[in-house]
């Protein structure tokens, strides 16, 4: 409830209400303890209060009981008796429900909450996907190709794309930007699809989340109490810490510096916060813990739940300075030495002795400790807390579904969004490297036709010229064969009748036969001569 401006959140032993002070809230905070100690009344009480300070409020919801808070409680003898205990009806009390939107990464209890893989960024990415450092420093040289080449990452299609053209042509990229390995880019392809299949396709696209959106105020200018469903997403805790992570980067870089305020411009509770610490790298912690110090100045004051203290590193736990601690349970040495740390953080109250009150608080106690105006812890005060306005118990679906259809935001997220990112780009960069190929290849047997033709031609031109150089030399032959011919016959006639006349009248002396016998030889004596004369 909000007192006179200020959040009481329980009283202690002597009867006296412990406050948080507004303007410290963002100052960040812890609420801690066992499972059942009644940290999650704890937090409906702090959201509560936030949100009629006007104040919008995030919180996960992982059990499926915080969604109560948009009904308001009911009368019982539980109920009466604590209103009777704290004096709450002096105090103004009265049951009531409050605004809420429901938010779900799968659609399926909330209005679809997405983001991109841009937004997401490599760092964030690699967490959810599980990548050693080498992958995740190959993830972060794709997103640098990725702005290089003016690539829009939305989905995970637009990421398997990219990181399938790197692997294609990673010789390419060598010299800029050092060697790929094409099997480590195929293991961070094979960590993508099994997100996948996790539903990652779900939540990485658009439209994506306007953080602003969280900013919203209900019925009489309360905050609104932004609720995620954790119920499904908590079974992939790295997905679950990185994803909230995530808002928590995305406010810490959306909203600007706003110094010191009367209250929060925001609250933030991370449910099960050990999660998002669990094997995280140190660039991941590293990134946390600026967050977390930094994000302050941006009015948000974040409140980390978890079981134990000791599950938050203590460059964050430095940074938690409101505190409400609710039962340790400790059986072993290891526990209790975690215990006596938890105690040792809180600013010693000599009236009860710390350690042995955190052991033996009940359901619904707490050791709490609260800034001061000036910035330094207060004293800690065993203290019981406020019960909450709103029902303890779930809500049904059919109400939860009413409350989704009528927000607001409902028609804005509810239908995905598939824009021209590096898929569609290097889908058609592929068509047209596939065209240019294509026509290369039509190009270069086109000219290895033409050559085979022109040297057919080539070749039958020879041949025709060869053929018409015979064919001219067989002329020539037949021209001076027939010549010879001619001639020969010619001078075989002349030669014989000259022979012969020479021959008789030599051979005639010797009467018929001799005259006969020199015609013979005078004619082939005349022809033999008249051969000679031709060829010479």
């Amino acid at each position: 409830m909000v007192i006179d401006g200020e959040i009481w959140v329980g009283t202690n032993t002597d009867g006296a209400g412990a406050f948080l002070l507004p303007q410290m809230a963002n100052r960040h905070g812890l609420v801690a303890g066992a499972t059942g100690t009644g940290k999650t009344v704890t937090l409906k009480v702090l959201a509560e209060s936030f949100s009629d300070m006007g104040v919008p409020v995030f919180m996960a919801d992982v059990k499926g009981d915080i969604a109560g808070i948009m009904n308001p409680g009911t009368e019982s003898t539980d109920m009466r008796e604590r209103i009777e205990r704290f004096g709450l009806a002096e105090a103004g009390f009265s049951f009531r429900g409050y605004p809420v939107t429901f938010w779900d990464v799968f659609g399926e209890k909330g209005i679809q909450l997405r983001t991109t893989i841009s937004e997401m960024g490599p760092v964030l990415l690699s967490r959810i996907l599980g990548l050693n450092d080498l992958q995740s420093s190959l993830l972060t040289i794709a997103f640098k190709i990725a702005d290089d080449e003016d690539l829009l990452l939305v989905d995970t299609k637009d990421l398997k794309a990219l990181l399938s053209y790197i692997a294609e042509h990673n010789k390419e990229f060598a010299e800029e930007y050092g060697n790929i390995a094409k099997n480590s880019i195929n293991t961070i392809l094979r960590a993508v699809v099994a997100l996948e299949l996790e539903g990652g396709e779900q939540f990485f696209g658009e439209t994506a989340l306007n953080i602003h959106d969280f900013f919203a105020t209900g019925d009489g200018g309360r905050g609104m109490i932004n609720i995620l469903d954790s119920e499904s997403l908590i079974n992939n805790g790295s997905l679950y810490s990185t994803f909230l992570l995530w808002l928590l980067s995305e406010l810490f870089e959306t909203l600007p510096e706003v110094g010191d305020l009367d209250k929060p411009k925001m609250v933030f509770f991370f449910d099960e916060a050990h999660l998002l610490f669990n094997g995280a790298p140190k660039a991941l912690l590293d990134k946390i813990e600026q967050v977390v110090k930094l994000i302050r100045s941006k009015g948000v004051g974040v409140y980390f739940c978890t079981q134990n203290p000791r599950d938050i590193p203590d460059g964050v736990l430095a940074q938690l300075g409101n505190k409400i601690e609710h039962a340790l349970h400790a059986y072993t040495p290891a526990e209790q030495k975690s215990v006596r740390a938890a105690a040792m953080s809180f600013r010693e109250n000599p009236a009860f002795d710390t350690y042995e009150a955190i052991m033996s608080l009940g359901t619904g106690e707490a050791v709490v400790s609260f800034l001061n105006e000036d910035g330094t812890p207060g004293i800690c005060e065993r203290i019981a807390v406020l019960p909450p306005r709103c029902s303890f118990g779930s809500i049904s679906e059919g109400e939860r579904e009413r409350s989704i259809r009528s927000s607001m935001l409902y028609s804005k997220y509810s239908r995905a969004v598939d824009p021209d990112s590096a898929y569609e780009f290097l889908q058609r960069m592929g068509l047209e490297e596939e065209a240019r190929r294509e026509e290369e290849r039509e190009t270069a047997q086109a000219e290895k036709e033409a050559a085979r033709q022109a040297a057919a031609e080539e070749k039958a031109a020879a041949k025709a010229a060869e053929k018409a150089e015979r064919d001219k030399e067989r002329e020539k032959q037949k021209e001076s064969n027939a010549r010879k011919r001619a001639a020969k016959s010619v001078g075989s006639s002349v030669a014989g009748t000259v022979g012969r006349e020479v021959g008789k009248s030599v051979g005639g002396k010797f009467g018929k036969f001799g005259k006969t016998l020199g015609g013979n030889v005078g004619a082939s004596l005349g022809r033999g001569i008249l051969s000679t004369l031709f060829k010479c």
